[in-house]
């Protein structure tokens, strides 16, 4: 029996998971018997004796420590799929994740499954060494449950692409999940097609700078609550909702967006949305809002009156397929510096009342078929109100 094998003995006699506190107070008191290990073989510790206190630090264990510095995760395959079940991404890493059968089968080589093998729940356990959760279960089509039974870890730092491509997965347990240091949540749910929901309101994202793709082509959800996300360093949110095309209610009441550069495609073919608040968005430094709404054929409003765009270049197809919106305001869009408005409303059938006095086409290089598969009757009222559009813009 190794070592890991005792640890997992030994937890299973405990009733419940240690605290984070706990794993701090191990972890410190290792080190300390280190310190006093490494002294006494140089002689330069002569203490033959030790109180209490110091004694039952020198008979810390190694596995006290190393219990509380793990990840410990439980999957459920599907048996009919003989697909990987974790992505090692470095050769000098593969020692610090470790998988276990329920049934003490031997690890299969290269982690995968053999059409014999009869597994009901696989335990990984991954070493505080690693930092880093990038693409973890990239492309893991096989797994269909995946929980987090334990994770103090404070220092994981990259969740980039991690879920990316899992289009089995149905459930994802996250109530010892700890995100305090993550900076990087980009492609994170890339294409988990089968997931209808998920919990994040235990997600701490006060450090991540993106958040791009990271719901992209999640198809099954159909509410999202982000409401405990804090996003004020986010730069990228781009493709975030992408092809969310299920998706019926999306709370981002607290989205913070001062520093935000990127929202293209940011809810690009969210089909069932018909209503998204963004009143609280800041948009003075984003450049790019293509396609941000493209193809959201359920929308019937939109309150965009509070967006500042000063450093805003391009919207091309911003509202393309909008098929449903009938007015649009704005009153405080700045297009001094935009380059691209080609097919910016293209396809809006309904719409019916527009706010275009702000807007100044001179710089613009490309407003081809702005307003192409609009009604006669609305293009004849902007051209009769409006001198500033440009006639290629309804063509």
């Amino acid at each position: 029996m190794n070592h890991f094998d005792l640890i997992n003995e030994k937890e299973g006699k405990q009733n419940k998971i240690e605290s984070e506190s706990n794993f701090k107070n191990v972890k410190s008191k290792y080190i300390l018997k280190q310190i006093f290990e490494n002294l006494k073989k140089i002689k330069l510790l002569k203490i033959s004796k030790y109180n209490n206190k110091i004694k039952k630090i020198l008979d810390l264990n190694i596995h006290d420590y190393i219990k509380f510095s793990q990840i410990e995760i439980e999957i459920i395959p599907i048996f009919n799929k003989y697909d990987n079940f974790i992505n090692i991404n470095n050769i000098e890493e593969e020692s610090y994740y470790h998988i276990y059968f329920n049934d003490n089968k031997e690890e299969i080589k290269r982690n995968y499954i053999n059409k014999n093998d009869k597994v009901a729940k696989i335990k990984i356990i991954i070493e505080h060494q690693v930092k880093s959760l990038n693409k973890l279960f990239y492309y893991c089509k096989s797994i269909e449950s995946i929980c987090f039974k334990r994770f103090y870890r404070t220092d994981i730092v990259n969740l980039n692409l991690m879920f990316c491509g899992c289009s089995s997965l149905k459930e994802l347990n996250f109530s010892n999940f700890n995100t305090r240091n993550v900076n990087d949540m980009s492609y994170m749910f890339f294409e988990c097609s089968s997931l209808k929901e998920i919990n994040l309101s235990n997600f701490n994202t006060e450090k991540v700078s993106n958040m791009s793709y990271m719901f992209y082509g999640c198809s099954s959800l159909k509410e999202l609550n982000l409401s405990n996300f804090k996003t004020n360093k986010v730069i990228n949110m781009s493709n975030m909702f992408f092809r969310c095309s299920s998706l019926k209610e999306l709370n981002l009441s607290n989205f913070n967006t001062n520093n935000l550069v990127n929202m293209s495609r940011m809810f690009c073919g969210c089909s069932s949305l018909k209503e998204i608040n963004l009143s609280n968005f800041n948009t003075e430094k984003v450049r790019d809002m293509s396609y941000m709404f493209y193809n959201c054929s359920s929308l019937n409003e939109l309150n965009l009156s509070f967006f500042y765009t000063n450093k805003l270049k391009n919207t091309s197809s911003m509202f393309y397929k909008c098929s449903l919106l009938e007015k649009l305001n704005f009153s405080n869009f700045n297009t001094d510096n935009l380059t691209d408005m080609s097919y910016m409303f293209c396809e809006c059938y309904s719409l019916k009342e527009i706010n275009l006095k702000n807007f100044d086409t001179e710089n613009v290089y490309n407003i081809n078929h702005m307003f192409n598969g609009c009604s006669d009757e609305f293009k004849n009222k902007l051209k009769s109100q409006f001198n500033n559009i440009k006639d290629e813009s309804f063509k």
